[in-house]
């Protein structure tokens, strides 16, 4: 074994950061025996100093993160601060003064992926960042390495936590949307503000990433249909049951029938309780994989919090230390495919649309012709009324989601569709 220790900075040392010094330290005979070497922590940058940071040596903590990353003995850099700057000036930066870098990212993944996969290609150093997509579940390895001479059709997923307790908790126990965001809230799975997560955000950055790597094609944030779960009601919940289904905020990422296109989008959608996703529960991840040759693969697991995260982060750091090692380097950007993104409209699935309607004679007449005349063929219909208003259910067939938009359209301009209650899409059939 080498007997000079693998320099490591880590940046930023919150919930994550911390968990990965201490697992550093505590298990550094183990990574040692691993790698080939040992490994040392030689900087932890920081907003404040002054906090006592269980583990770590105070001598090492520093506010100058520029600093520590251009000190030209680092080997690698392990970045867990988030956000867009000043990390991706930090990770360039790290790469120009010789070292690799392993990044939880998923936000700058997503929106620079590409010039950083190329910036790290030009100075010969790793870009890893297992720890960006769904926590510990080994997901973006498998992809990237275990099914690299696969061709890849699909991937469907439950990726953020915080949405999958918020709706199971709406499932299991009939609650409103509101009274379960409150309820995950004092759990600590929701933050204060927890936009990222039930609108779509966090999702749809993890999409790009995975259908990028999925399909062999630059897919960005901005190429991602997002829509977030906050419309979601007890109602809609109710339906799906009625249909032998339940409600999940599923990543999306498929190539289309003749291969020639991908799309990749975020939104709630109501997926059977046959489907192994259904049965996901509680702030659990999973993602489902379709391949030609492999067929269908799962992979299940916690998707966040400080220890698995920082599971995946030590997972990439003995990767690239082995290959430092060896004076070689990993799987780079793989995006010789070069698919068109296509955008949403061109999405073909099936539909689940509630109205409220007058509750007169040939309402159901008027309402079947606009779909007739938008193309989208109607499986089944159920209808309920009282005292002159009634609710009207649809299910289609499946159709593109540009005839859908315009067929909703269209029948908000009917004088006897009082308005439409909810769209949701059925997946996972």
């Amino acid at each position: 074994m080498r007997t000079r220790p693998l320099k490591v900075a880590l940046l930023g040392c919150g919930v994550v950061g911390s968990e990965v010094a201490r697992i550093m330290t505590t298990h550094a005979d183990d990574l040692a025996a691993r790698i080939g070497a040992p490994v040392e922590l030689a900087g932890v940058a920081v907003r404040r100093t002054g906090k006592e940071r269980e583990g770590i040596d105070p001598a090492l903590v520093t506010t100058d993160a520029t600093a520590l990353v251009k000190r030209g003995d680092i080997d690698v850099v392990v970045e867990v601060i988030g956000g867009i700057e000043p990390a991706r000036t930090l990770i360039t930066t790290a790469f120009e003064h010789g070292a690799s870098v392993v990044s939880a990212n998923k936000a700058l993944l997503a929106q620079d992926g590409a010039a950083l996969h190329a910036a790290a290609g030009e100075h010969g150093k790793d870009l890893y960042y297992e720890a960006a997509v769904a926590g510990a579940i080994p997901l973006i390895r498998p992809l990237r390495e275990s099914l690299a001479g696969d061709k890849v059709n699909r991937v469907l997923g439950i990726v953020n936590g915080t949405t999958n307790f918020i709706l199971d908790k709406m499932d299991s126990t009939g609650a409103g949307y509101q009274e379960a965001l409150d309820e995950a809230t004092a759990l600590g799975y929701a933050e204060a503000d927890p936009t990222a997560d039930v609108e779509g955000f966090d999702a749809a950055a993890k999409a790009a990433i995975l259908a990028g790597i999925a399909f062999h094609t630059r897919v960005r944030l901005d190429d991602v249909y997002r829509e977030g779960m906050t419309e979601v009601t007890a109602a809609d919940f109710r339906s799906a049951a009625e249909m032998g289904c339940t409600i999940k905020l599923l990543a999306i990422c498929e190539r289309s029938r003749d291969g020639a296109s991908v799309t990749a989008r975020v939104h709630p959608a109501m997926i059977p309780l046959s489907h192994p996703l259904a049965s996901v529960r509680g702030a659990y991840n999973a993602v489902f994989v379709e391949s030609e040759a492999a067929g269908q693969l799962m992979f299940y697991g916690p998707g966040a919090g400080g220890s698995p995260t920082a599971s995946a982060v030590l997972g990439d750091l003995v990767a690239v230390c082995r290959n430092r090692l060896n004076g070689a380097t990993g799987p780079g950007e793989s995006a010789y495919a070069d698919l068109t993104v296509s955008p949403m409209g061109d999405v073909v699935t099936r539909y689940h649309i509630s109205l409220d309607v007058a509750d007169k004679p040939g309402v159901l007449a008027q309402v079947a012709t606009v779909f007739a005349e938008h193309g989208v063929s109607i499986d089944t219909v159920r209808q309920q009324g009282k005292d002159g208003e009634a609710s009207l259910v649809v299910v289609t067939h499946r159709a593109s989601d540009a005839s859908l938009t315009g067929t909703v359209e269209a029948l908000r301009k009917l004088d006897t569709v009082r308005g439409v209650a909810s769209i949701m899409r059925v997946e996972g059939e």
